[in-house]
């Protein structure tokens, strides 16, 4: 266990593993091996992290011209069509989660933290804070989230904030189009009137295209763009 690792369980109130232990296996695997110094030096090179919140870019193209990418699309996504961009930002909560219809890698350009759950621990809409498992990432670590895998933003594990890679098949994370966004309403209006056990959660959770989001009640910028408020439990705060 490394200085970092150890000094985020002294000062938390929930256990945090690493992406390395036995625990992990059931949200994901780590990919050892790799030459991603190409992805991981236009990180340094090119992105910041901003004062406030957290930088998402879907896709950028000259990450996605890279040899990495071209390994990353080959040997893990099996030739699909894949983004890559990056999350930077300086997020120390968990109040929200999101699941995609595809794996998820994120390569770790700082240390920082995931926090993880599983989709089938949704329940008529609602998922348990106190059922997330919290996982140290050390920099330079490439991990895959597999779609079951609930998950958002990483969490800071120093002031300055974190950098991550993420790595997508193409599209995911963009906005609906209009014609996307008339059909998922016009399915959630013919449900209006039954049981919430015959609904259908998933419509109820799409909020952009391939991506499901579940929010606490207290994250206003979820709330806003639409995301269903149904975290149950502490909005949780990790510290370092």
């Amino acid at each position: 266990m490394s200085d970092i690792h150890k000094r985020l369980n002294e000062v938390n109130d929930v256990k945090i593993h690493s992406v390395f232990d036995e625990e992990f296996k059931k949200f994901g695997r780590v990919h050892p091996g790799h030459d991603l110094d190409e992805l991981i030096t236009y990180m340094e090179d090119n992105t910041g992290i901003p004062e406030d919140g957290n930088k998402y870019e879907p896709s950028v193209e000259a990450m996605e011209l890279t040899h990495a990418a071209r390994t990353i699309r080959s040997v893990i996504y099996g030739g699909m069509p894949i983004q890559i961009g990056y999350c930077n930002g300086k997020n120390s909560t968990y109040n929200g989660f999101e699941y995609h219809k595809c794996s998820e890698l994120n390569i770790a350009v700082t240390d920082m933290m995931l926090v993880l759950g599983l989709v089938t621990d949704i329940k008529n809409y609602h998922y348990n804070n106190d059922d997330a498992t919290v996982f140290f990432v050390p920099k330079g670590t490439m991990i895959e989230m597999y779609q079951t895998t609930l998950h958002l933003s990483p969490l800071k594990v120093c002031d300055e904030g974190f950098k991550a890679v993420v790595v997508l098949t193409e599209g995911t994370n963009t906005p609906l189009s209009t014609k996307e966004k008339k059909e998922r309403d016009n399915i959630m209006n013919n449900l209006a009137n039954r049981n919430v056990e015959d609904k259908d959660v998933e419509t109820t959770l799409l909020l952009a295209r391939n991506k499901w989001v579940i929010s606490h009640p207290d994250r206003k910028p979820l709330i806003d763009q639409g995301a269903y408020p149904g975290i149950i439990g502490e909005n949780k705060e990790l510290y370092y």
